[in-house]
């Protein structure tokens, strides 16, 4: 995160330009506090630091990438670690993801340019308490959340509206 360093004390315009100019979908603002940079969303922190939400966001995006779902919905789901009993595991298990970044020649891995080197990051990973954690709680984190559902065409649960067998249980049309 050290090349962000350089976006504190900017007026909101010269901040969103900055952090699309470095690519950046989420990035920090403030001591506790972290943005968007291509929508009009911020999610404020209690327990985690900014650097460590920005790092979820991103690793929730290469664990289950939707082109479609904004980077708001990712912050969502992994804003359930923001709390006290959870922070002191999260914060060290982004370090871990930090350091394995590190280790495969990039500065950290929120700044690994590639997806497929994050991909890669992860999988060197997949097998760690932190890893499942993260990816467990994004299943319903991510998919729990109704504003997501019409990207999947999932138009909820029927039961309260009769059930499907009335309500278009057989109008597919790709088979």
């Amino acid at each position: 995160m050290a090349m962000l360093k350089d976006l504190t004390n900017l007026t909101r315009r010269e901040l969103l330009s900055r952090g699309a100019k470095l690519g950046l979908t989420a990035f920090v603002v403030g001591p506790a506090f972290v943005a968007a940079g291509d929508a009009a969303w911020a999610t404020e922190l209690k327990h985690l630091k900014p650097e460590t939400m920005a790092t979820l966001i991103q690793m929730a995006r290469d664990i289950y990438p939707h082109d479609r779902i904004a980077d708001e919905f990712y912050a969502t789901a992994v804003k359930t670690y923001d709390s006290e009993g959870t922070a002191e595991i999260i914060e060290a298990g982004v370090a871990a993801l930090d350091a394995a970044a590190v280790g495969a020649g990039f500065p950290s891995y929120v700044e690994t340019g590639w997806e497929r080197d994050r991909v890669d990051i992860l999988r060197s990973m997949e097998k760690t308490l932190f890893f499942q954690t993260i990816r467990g709680g994004l299943v319903t984190g991510l998919y729990n959340q109704k504003a997501v559902w019409p990207v999947f065409g999932y138009e909820g649960e029927s039961f309260s509206k009769g059930g499907y067998i009335n309500r278009g249980f057989d109008d597919i049309n790709w088979l």
